[in-house]
């Protein structure tokens, strides 16, 4: 069966692909599973934009008012009434030294981390969200399962095996 995601992975920063050159099979394997795992049919596209911090800073600055930057971010497009044909769904970006350095600290392999940040973004944009306990819960079960489906351990336990 044919995915019903169409991802199309702009790589803006060269270093992603000297660092972790698989990025966008990850990418792409990823968001198809996260479809697969809650059984979205219909058609849709989200555009990933793999950066750098610089970059990331500045688009988190720019649309949550945090001045620093970050492992991912999430654009939800805007819904647009009756619109039935491949809907995009929206943008998400991954900043490759805040990504590096983190896989680092928590111990996991960068193309794991980039899996995982790769289903949150997902998730973001097919509605999910953490803001309260019980929606972050959902959340990282969603990513918890997803990930089991990709052979990934639990990302949330203190040691990655």
């Amino acid at each position: 069966m044919e995915s019903p995601v169409l991802v199309d992975i702009e790589v803006e920063h060269e270093d992603w692909l000297d660092v972790l050159p698989e990025a966008p099979h990850l990418i792409q394997t990823a968001i198809e599973a996260t479809f697969a795992h809650l059984e979205t049919s219909q058609q849709a596209d989200i555009v990933v934009l793999l950066t750098d911090d610089a970059e990331m800073k500045d688009l988190n600055k720019q649309y949550r008012q945090k001045n620093a930057p970050t492992n991912v971010l999430s654009f939800p497009a805007p819904k647009i009434a009756g619109v039935t044909d491949i809907a995009h769904l929206g943008d998400m970006a991954l900043g490759l030294e805040t990504c590096v350095r983190e896989a680092k600290e928590q111990n996991k392999t960068l193309a794991n981390h980039v899996t995982h940040l790769s289903i949150h973004g997902a998730l973001h944009l097919l509605g999910y969200d953490h803001m309260v306990e019980a929606e972050a819960q959902e959340m990282e079960d969603l990513e918890r399962a997803v990930l089991k489906s990709l052979n990934i351990a639990d990302p949330y336990l203190t040691d990655e095996t």
